[in-house]
């Protein structure tokens, strides 16, 4: 038997970062279960114009509510500088290349990721910022950029987008748990530890006595 928890993402997406105390306990709890928790990433924007100043507030008016609602930390004033475009497809094929480099390390490295684009203002649309970032969670840079780069690596980002995109889900963040192909949604956007926890372990039960 087969399972797997689902984490549907993008590492540029705000409410993600709020998430990340929330999914990093519930992949911990599956995993004392013996149950892999797998990134997936979602596509989150695909803007290929330079952010003006009205999108710019608008974005830290989102991240401002992630901040009340969550508690997570930003920088507002570093973030997102004059001629940024926000263009989150390398972020997620950075995770997508992690991810199949050694899934291990993955999570260590999506986090620092999130951390260096809503902490500390680097932009993470840049392949050397991900690459050094990569190589900081303890991947080979020369690997990591090589495989980055891959034709491979576009086609299985796209991959991950086309899956997301055929099962409707249009929000992140999202959990699925997945045994034997079968899918349940924990969650559709940001729900606290205490709501999902309770989820969780029942699907797990499940699994044990299924």
């Amino acid at each position: 038997m087969s399972a797997r928890l689902l984490y549907v993402m993008d590492p540029m997406c705000s409410w993600c970062w709020g998430f990340t105390p929330v999914i990093e306990a519930l992949a911990e709890r599956a995993a004392r279960a013996g149950v892999a928790a797998v990134p997936v990433v979602g596509g989150l924007r695909s803007e290929r114009q330079p952010l003006d100043p009205a999108g710019r507030v608008r974005i830290l008016g989102h991240w401002q509510a992630v901040n009340a609602a969550t508690g997570q930390l930003f920088d507002f004033n570093a973030a997102m500088p004059e001629g940024f475009v926000y263009d989150t497809e390398p972020a997620c094929r950075a995770i997508v290349t992690a991810r199949g480099l050694d899934a291990s390390q993955v999570w260590r490295f999506m986090g620092l990721v999130q951390r260096a684009f809503y902490l500390e203002g680097a932009d993470t649309t840049r392949a050397s910022v991900l690459v050094g970032l990569a190589e900081e969670a303890g991947y080979s840079r020369e690997a990591f950029a090589q495989r980055f780069d891959s034709p491979e690596a576009h086609q299985d980002t796209a991959a991950d987008f086309d899956w997301v995109r055929n099962l409707g889900i249009s929000g992140f963040p999202t959990v699925l748990a997945e045994r034997d192909g079968r899918l349940a949604l924990l969650t559709n956007g940001y729900q606290p530890l205490e709501t999902l926890l309770p989820l969780l372990d029942r699907w797990l039960d499940q699994g044990a006595h299924a």
